[in-house]
């Protein structure tokens, strides 16, 4: 059955403390997640990333499991709860009995990352804030060195990541330390008010830094010496694991090889619509010639990362200003967004979202390259539906909002990434749908960054699980060269940003599929609610009931809105 908003507090039941208990002793074992998802407890703390923080996870979620086996529902929010709980942490148990916690390691989302992304959400105001962090970084020896155990673990049992990734997380250990790097900038820029920070908290924090980037020093060395001999040089991690790290980012099971066809029809019929358009602003133009008279024309420039920001605050405004009470339900507290520009510089675009109390507004992030400081907004508006609304910060920020009907697991931590980046893709479509997009260089940027989804389906699947790479980059075998021609094709993004995303999808396997795909089963469920309800459809209704459940895995979404649970 679906989840309805309840007018008043709904009580709470044994289902929604069983996920109550287990969300206060994740967030306890995960300082870092708890700072993620702006829970207080822990902001001096940072996770035991060794096989003894990993066992104790597990030992949680079958705790949890066998605790959700002998509940009773009461309700319709109970039974979605029970089903994703169960659907999510056996997932998460499946990976950790493979080995992949302990074998993490690639370029964007390994704990490698999330050592140093944290500090990133910790407020800077005021002396008080500096010292507590200060105090957690001077943690992250303590930390690196349990993940080291880790990685050392997983390495004596044969699961290395590959080479690729490994020399490429030892550079980004580097550039972190170097004298333009974040623990250099991080001393230099900190201020309370208007003011340098000083005296002994400013001293504390150049300490810790100096400490931090130390160990992140000594961190590259060590995978240059300790892991790198052992990585294998296949990209590859093959079909069996595939079906497995599928299935998590996308809280869904699909036929891998339809879904790997379905990707290179969806790149040639969006190349399709490129051409149109490339034709339409030049005579004879091809999709690429498009690309250079959009990035020539001075209507969508904007030079330095003050406009860009300025830019990006400017429309996530005016679009919520736009859609509220009018296409969607936006509480007040979820109207407010935050536009940043990151303080590292790895290219991502990316979302966090608001403390539980919205004390912390939901903020989209923008790290910009090392010496970008041109931007296109042609091929970029798309992404400010993407992040803001009615993509990430509509989906999340109005689940958090909703302490009335769901338990702080539903709204806080239950995420899946088919299931969120799936909506924020259709987010953007939506937008295409309601007349946003209709300018030409607005509508090729949007269909670009559809074509690059589009194309991760194809690389992604077809590197990982072995199927022959298309006739267009030489059939047979994919390898990184047949790759890296078919991305630039079809991506239409600056060489360094693709050679970055590449990277991902040959570390991370599954995950950036889930984006296009996710989209797929958004739209499939939309068709299919809308025929069950015929003239009675209301599309409003719809996307309200649907983020009403919160980030579930795509399989209990689909039951929950169909009434199948």
């Amino acid at each position: 059955m679906t989840d309805t908003t309840a007018p008043d507090a709904r009580p709470q039941t044994d289902v929604d403390r069983i996920a109550e208990s287990h969300f206060e002793a994740a967030v306890a074992l995960s300082p870092i997640n708890a700072t993620f998802l702006g829970v207080p407890g822990g902001e001096e703390d940072l996770d035991d990333l060794s096989p003894a923080g990993n066992a104790a996870a597990s030992e949680l979620r079958r705790r949890t499991l066998a605790a959700l086996a002998g509940a009773t529902s009461s309700d319709d929010v109970d039974r979605v709860t029970v089903d994703a709980m169960t659907e999510r942490l056996q997932l998460s148990e499946d990976r950790y009995a493979a080995g992949l916690d302990e074998m993490s390691l690639n370029v964007l989302a390994s704990p490698l990352q999330a050592v140093r992304d944290v500090f990133d959400l910790m407020p800077q105001d005021t002396e008080e804030h500096w010292r507590t962090f200060a105090t957690r970084m001077g943690k992250i020896p303590a930390a690196l060195e349990g993940y080291r155990e880790s990685l050392l673990l997983a390495r004596d049992r044969g699961q290395v990541s590959p080479r690729r990734q490994v020399e490429a997380c030892a550079e980004q250990s580097r550039e972190l330390v170097t004298d333009d790097g974040y623990f250099a900038n991080l001393v230099a820029n900190a201020t309370v008010g208007d003011a340098p920070l000083a005296g002994e908290v400013g001293e504390q924090l150049a300490a810790a830094a100096r400490t931090a980037a130390t160990a992140y020093g000594e961190m590259a060395d060590w995978l240059e010496r300790e892991l790198l001999p052992h990585a294998p040089e296949a990209d590859a991690c093959g079909i069996e694991r595939y079906r497995l790290e599928s299935r998590y980012f996308l809280g869904a099971a699909v036929d891998l090889e339809e879904t790997y066809r379905w990707g290179q029809q969806e790149v040639a019929d969006l190349h399709a619509q490129m051409s149109q358009i490339a034709e339409g602003l030049e005579a004879g133009a091809s999709v690429q010639r498009g690309v250079e008279i959009l990035d020539a024309d001075e209507r969508y420039q904007l030079h330095g990362t003050d406009a860009l920001k300025a830019w990006m605050q400017e429309r996530a405004d005016e679009v919520i200003a736009d859609l509220k009470d009018v296409h969607f339900d936006i509480p007040g507290p979820v109207q407010r967004i935050e536009c940043m520009i990151a303080p590292t510089q790895t290219g991502g675009i990316y979302y966090t979202g608001p403390s539980d109390d919205f004390s912390r507004p939901g903020r989209m992030w923008w790290s910009v390259p090392k010496g970008n400081t041109e931007f296109r907004t042609w091929n970029e508006l798309s992404t400010v539906y993407h992040e803001g609304v009615p993509g990430h910060h509509l989906q999340v920020a109005q689940t958090v909002y909703r302490s009335e009907l769901l338990n702080r697991w539903r709204r806080l931590e239950a995420w899946t990434s088919g299931h969120g980046e799936g909506w924020a893709l259709y987010a953007e479509r939506l937008m295409a749908e309601l007349g946003y997009m209709d300018d030409p260089g607005n509508r090729m940027g949007w269909l670009a960054g559809q074509s690059l989804r589009a194309a991760r389906v194809v690389i992604d699947i077809g590197v990982h699980c072995g199927f022959d790479a298309p006739e267009e980059v030489g059939g047979g075998a994919w390898d990184y060269d047949k790759a890296w021609t078919y991305l630039t094709r079809y991506g239409f993004m600056d060489e360094k940003v693709l050679r970055f995303e590449l990277n991902r999808y040959l570390g991370w396997p599954g995950q950036a599929p889930s984006y296009k795909i996710g989209e797929r089963l958004w739209l499939q469920l939309r068709d299919e609610v809308k025929r069950r309800e015929g003239d009675g459809f209301d599309l409003k209704a719809f996307h309200r009931r649907a983020l009403d459940i919160g980030g579930v895995g795509l399989d209990t979404l689909r039951a929950a809105l169909l009434e199948e649970i």
